[in-house]
């Protein structure tokens, strides 16, 4: 059994690489050394480290039996909104929100999805400047 759990692990982590890679954006990627938020870790399904102006991503690999946070940041002055798009659970896609990004200090928030969520989900990142920085991360913590 824990041989099982160990491969759909695996399977997961491989498909959220994949989906990580195809990250949907219309912004800028940086390379930067570090980034808003720190790399998520072996409970990551998603990692933006870093990106500027309006994005998004798409998460998948969702395992329905452990809870889901997403947490994004911001810095460079202005604002931006995140929507999401949960198309398998219209029922739980949260409303969209605004988070202020300070011009020196990064903002940051998570949003807990729960449990039960399958497949994946998108969100999109609206910024008020073309400069703004963002970032993101999905996690399912074991």
């Amino acid at each position: 059994m824990k041989q099982m759990l160990q491969v759909r692990r695996r399977t997961a982590l491989t498909l959220a690489a994949t989906t990580a890679a195809l990250t949907l954006t219309t912004g800028t990627a940086l390379a930067a050394s570090g980034g808003l938020l720190p790399h998520p870790g072996p409970d990551g399904l998603v990692w933006v480290p870093e990106q500027t102006g309006s994005g998004g991503f798409v998460s998948g690999g969702l395992s329905p039996r452990l809870d889901t946070y997403t947490t994004f940041a911001c810095e460079g002055g202005g604002s931006m909104v995140v929507s999401f798009t949960l198309d398998e659970h219209p029922d739980r896609n949260p409303p969209p929100f605004t988070l202020d990004c300070p011009a020196d200090t990064p903002a940051h928030i998570t949003i807990p999805l729960g449990t039960g969520l399958h497949g994946g989900f998108g969100a999109v990142v609206t910024t008020s400047t073309p400069t703004l920085r963002w970032a993101a991360t999905v996690v399912q913590p074991e």
